[in-house]
């Protein structure tokens, strides 16, 4: 995958930029990151925000090493199987995005 289509995934799956990273937020405090992608020269991070503030690498790999799965439609060789409420995170960030623009 090159980092534009990461970009894209990423986006159509709730992630949001946030001070131009990508990240997930805290469901109870959506201004919070807590699980982010950096996008380097050539390899992505996915990296998590532990309890006491601190940036954790979680997984990170070349773009040409990240294949999509499509049975679970994510990225494989970042490390996203690892994290057990991964698809419950990006599903609440995703409903956040959609029903907070029927509010306005």
């Amino acid at each position: 995958m090159t980092r534009e289509e990461l970009t894209v995934w990423a986006k159509a799956n709730g992630w949001q930029e946030l001070a131009g990273v990508l990240c997930l937020t805290k469901p109870s405090a959506p201004k919070e990151a807590i699980v982010r992608l950096m996008f380097k020269a050539t390899v992505v991070a996915l990296e998590v925000k532990k309890p006491a503030g601190k940036w954790e690498k979680f997984g990170s790999a070349a773009y040409a090493d990240i294949l999509m799965d499509e049975q679970d439609e994510r990225p494989l060789g970042l490390g996203f199987e690892k994290i057990p409420s991964f698809s419950m995170l990006m599903r609440e960030n995703k409903d956040r995005q959609v029903f907070g623009s029927f509010s306005r």
